[in-house]
């Protein structure tokens, strides 16, 4: 089976509130962007076409409809996922692994400021029978597993908060970015109380914005680049959509999607081979969490990790170095593309931020959010 590469990125928006666009004008921005940094004609040279949103987010019963025209996808193959970016470009990758296909468009979008009552919509998400009726904020879960998380790992408040300092700081060299700041864990801990101890800073705002990317097979990506960043592993797994299973400290559907993508890498020791990561910080504490799920640290070691500077941007492991969720903004399902954007801009030498010295294997992660139990994991490098 060929290898597979991307071969362009495009993005449009990243900003709090996007009134004067639409979220197709959002996803045709983006994907002709991308198109063009690929050098490819959507209408003859790409096969397939895969879009990822969520009805309840765009506010459109039946999104599907609303894709081909923006993406250059009309009367060709296109498929829509009700799920997170890195899942659409994992299903890229895996269409053309099949050989059927040697082009493939991977679009994310969000519009999260057309939303009015973003936790309401979110509680739909909840099981209607057990959860919905008596969780009235989906912040409480997350109170509930950091503080758990915290205290089977020993994780301190600090450790935490330190995750929001490095990240906002990262995130002001960004131009994508729009919270990047100087503020220390004290400026945190004042911050208001959202379900205890989940503060306001430790929660990543909403962003809109869209995300292309254009994925080929190897002999296709060598002709049309001089720079691809090749996709070494993919994993992905959804554990248990009941929370009452949930293990709060360690989130097995990370472990388990990370476990897939390493053994296809031929990756046998994370933190020594693999040289920076980007990694779903939705909330503060889930970056600590998930880097030991990942394997990188053991239960418990992360927030020492971070303390002693191995996480920083000029550290062993840089984590976040664009800044992350926390820094950007969360985008909704197009947060899993943000995560592989910035991991491809790397490995090509083109960060929108901090620019890493002698990189050549980059992860990415994301989780789909509460209530889901579903994580992805992508492993690219810039060299074959």
């Amino acid at each position: 089976m060929s290898n597979v590469a991307v071969i362009g990125v495009g993005f449009s928006g990243f900003h709090p509130v996007t009134s004067d666009v639409s979220y197709r004008e959002l996803m045709f921005d983006a994907a002709f962007r991308a198109y063009e940094d690929a050098g490819v004609d959507p209408r003859k040279e790409i096969d397939a076409f895969i879009s990822c949103a969520e009805d309840f987010w765009d506010g459109i019963s039946i999104f599907d409809g609303y894709v081909p025209d923006q993406i250059g996808g009309a009367l060709r193959a296109t498929f829509s996922i009700a799920g997170d970016g890195l899942l659409g470009l994992i299903n890229a990758f895996m269409l053309i692994k099949t050989g059927k296909f040697d082009v493939v468009a991977v679009e994310a979008h969000s519009k999260a400021s057309d939303i009015v009552s973003f936790p309401d919509v979110w509680r739909i998400a909840f099981d209607p029978i057990y959860n919905r009726s008596i969780i009235d904020n989906p912040y409480i879960i997350a109170g509930m597993e950091m503080m758990k998380y915290m205290d089977e790992t020993l994780t301190t408040r600090d450790h935490v908060s330190l995750v929001v300092s490095k990240n906002k700081y990262n995130a002001l060299r960004n131009p994508m970015a729009n919270y990047g700041s100087r503020i220390s864990p004290e400026d945190v801990l004042e911050s208001e109380l959202i379900s205890d101890p989940l503060r306001e800073l430790d929660v990543a705002p909403l962003v809109d914005g869209a995300i292309v990317f254009v994925l080929a097979a190897e002999e296709v990506a060598k002709k049309l680049t001089d720079n691809p960043v090749w996709i070494k592993g993919v994993g992905w797994n959804t554990h248990t959509s009941w929370i009452e299973e949930w293990d709060f400290v360690t989130p097995v559907h990370a472990k388990l999607a990370a476990e897939m993508a390493y053994k296809m890498a031929n990756v046998y020791n994370p933190l020594q081979e693999i040289d920076f990561a980007e990694v779903d910080d939705r909330f503060s504490y889930k970056e600590l969490q998930f880097l030991e799920a990942l394997g990188f640290f053991a239960p418990g070691e992360a927030g020492l990790m971070l303390e002693d500077g191995v996480t920083e941007v000029f550290g062993e492991l840089p984590v976040n170095p664009s800044g992350g969720y926390l820094g950007v903004g969360y985008p909704l399902e197009a947060g899993g593309l943000l995560k592989a954007l910035n991991v491809v801009l790397q490995l090509r030498g083109e960060p929108l931020g901090y620019k890493l010295s002698d990189v050549k294997t980059g992860l990415a992660m994301s989780w789909r959010g509460i209530p889901t139990s579903t994580s992805m994991v992508v492993i690219f490098s810039n060299e074959m």
